[in-house]
């Protein structure tokens, strides 16, 4: 069984706590496409595809991969409930 949060109309992960925005916005910062990640993360550009358009109930191994191979390349994600100045979740560059 998967453990699923809802978090207004995001659907989260709980322990990788990651949403379809965040993942948007990482490929983004990095200037990845889909087939980007999918090569990086050894997942499939659909699964992704699903993940941010639908908010699929992606596998938490496969969200761990897409966090993994974005981290690799400087991602840092912002997990829902950490210390921020203007809450909620995100994304950013490591220094």
């Amino acid at each position: 069984m998967r453990s699923r949060l809802i978090v207004g109309r995001h659907r989260v992960s709980e322990a990788a706590m990651l949403t379809p925005a965040q993942l948007i916005a990482a490929r983004a910062i990095v200037g990845w496409t889909r087939e980007d990640l999918a090569t990086a993360s050894g997942t499939s550009r659909a699964a992704i595809q699903n993940f941010e358009t639908m908010g699929s109930d992606s596998k938490l191994g496969t969200v761990a991969k897409w966090r993994r191979a974005l981290e690799a390349v400087g991602v840092a994600f912002i997990d829902m409930g950490a210390q921020s100045l203007t809450g909620g979740p995100g994304v950013r560059l490591k220094k």
